[in-house]
């Protein structure tokens, strides 16, 4: 009779991701994984598959809790305007505080390019963001509460691109207050 696994399969991703977030995937050894885990090498293949199969997993909850809580964080807000700059600060506080920068973008340059799989996760988290803020942004452009601009797929764009620049700037930097200025700078701009 087989013997049943015994230990929590999301727990046991969610650490994984912790990993994959510190280290990257190819930083990243099958022996750092399973001591992170808390499990041998033969659970992790029987239950999960190989590294490559945890990391699509890791990442597939990573970008799915953050859609998750970007919903959760902009349905009380009425105004459009008001959830785009409520979606722009959270974007500059999540950069300016998470230690090991945002896995999504990591991933982007590290292994998105030559693995189709890893691909198709980053684009869905890209265009959950994409169509969240273009509604958005179409809605504050019906109401009036954008007037910058009636385009609302370039500014969309626009306001994606900065987040990356942020990231990349806050690796560099490390300079909170900079990240800060340019969220309020980018916010008083499209409030025009």
């Amino acid at each position: 009779m087989a013997r049943n696994v015994e230990f929590d399969e999301q727990l046991a991703v969610s650490k994984a991701m912790d990993v994959f977030w510190k280290k990257g995937y190819n930083g990243t050894t099958m022996r750092d994984l399973t001591e992170a885990m808390g499990i041998n090498s033969s659970s992790l293949y029987n239950t999960i598959g190989d590294k490559h199969e945890l990391f699509v997993r890791s990442l597939k909850h990573y970008t799915e809790s953050r859609m998750r809580a970007a919903l959760k964080q902009l349905e009380p807000i009425k105004s459009p305007i008001k959830a785009i700059e409520k979606y722009i600060q959270s974007a500059a506080y999540v950069i300016t505080n998470e230690a090991d920068s945002c896995l999504a973008i990591k991933t982007t340059f590290e292994i998105a390019s030559t693995d189709k799989q890893v691909q198709q996760i980053i684009k869905a988290d890209n265009d959950f963001t994409y169509n969240l803020l273009i509604s958005l942004v179409e809605r504050a452009i019906e109401k009036g509460e954008i007037k910058v601009s009636q385009d609302a797929a370039m500014l969309t764009d626009y306001i994606i691109n900065h987040f990356t620049g942020w990231h990349e700037s806050f690796i560099i930097h490390k300079d909170k207050s900079r990240i800060k200025h340019m969220a309020a700078f980018l916010i008083k701009q499209i409030s025009q």
